[in-house]
């Protein structure tokens, strides 16, 4: 069902949930804030019954919604305002096939609106709540995008970086050791602990055993230019597998290029921006 988040408007949390790149907001939270728990179903069958809302979900959903069955909508917009006339969520979205609106079971469950549909549910609420609902919301997106950002301009530098690995003759002494042919001839558990041998010269058992006193592995201790190696290693391994390298001859291919990429990258101005 996509990722779920979550805003507090006036002292309610309010959950998110994103489909497919658009943002759903939680109704039965916002419901909350003009009745109890127990009582936001009604409060959103009472809303979805009225004229109004039924001809603002009806022109959403031909805007957006091809599938959207325009003869179900006319019946139920024929039968708003008539005491006898009950309407859900659910059967709303059954009989219309509309993507407006969905419900959703468990942790973060209830009745959830695409965002333009849930500010004009705001408006049933009160003014006051649904301006906050916009402001908060808003929030959440700038941040959201704030964080974009900064993964953009992480991404670019790391490209600038290898793209000078590629480029760039060896200017330094060689950062990882080169092995021997008894360590290239050891046959090694996992792959994760081939490329561990390739860049750092020793397993993560070997690490672990070689520190007793320090939490987690011997990645963790990496440096961004280790990092930056690492991952070239595990696409340059791919590779090897697939063209049916043995082990040992894919630890002595990826410990020359670890060799010279970690060679290149010393003194790396690109790097230095990083840190």
């Amino acid at each position: 069902m996509g990722t779920n988040k979550s805003i507090e408007v006036q002292r309610i949390k309010i959950a998110i949930a994103t489909v497919d790149d658009h943002d759903y907001i939680c109704i039965t939270d916002m419901a909350q804030a003009k009745s109890d728990a127990s009582r936001a179903a009604d409060v959103i069958k009472n809303w979805i019954r009225t004229r109004t809302t039924l001809e603002f979900l009806g022109t959403w959903e031909k805007i957006y919604n091809p599938d959207f069955k325009v003869v179900e909508f006319d019946h139920f917009k024929s039968q708003a305002g008539l005491p006898s006339f009950v309407l859900s969520p659910s059967q709303w979205v059954e009989k219309t096939k509309a993507i407006g609106i969905f419900s959703k079971s468990g942790r973060y469950g209830g009745t959830y609106a695409q965002k333009d549909i849930a500010f004009e549910f705001g408006s049933a609420i009160s003014a006051e709540f649904k301006l906050y609902l916009i402001k908060e919301f808003q929030r959440l997106k700038a941040d959201e995008n704030d964080r974009l950002k900064l993964e953009w301009n992480l991404q670019r530098t790391l490209s600038k970086v290898n793209y000078h690995i590629h480029t760039d003759a060896i200017k330094e002494k060689l950062i990882p050791k080169e092995l021997t042919k008894l360590q290239m001839s050891l046959v090694y558990a996992n792959e994760a602990d081939l490329l561990n041998m390739a860049l750092f010269g020793i397993t993560a058992k070997q690490w672990r055993e070689a520190n007793p006193d320090k939490e987690g592995n011997v990645r963790d201790g990496a440096t961004i230019e280790q990092l930056v190696v690492l991952s070239n290693l595990e696409s340059i391994n791919a590779v090897l597998i697939h063209q049916g390298l043995s082990q040992s001859e894919r630890l002595k291919q990826l410990n020359q290029i670890a060799i010279t990429q970690m060679s290149s990258l010393v003194g790396n101005k690109q790097i230095a921006k990083l840190k």
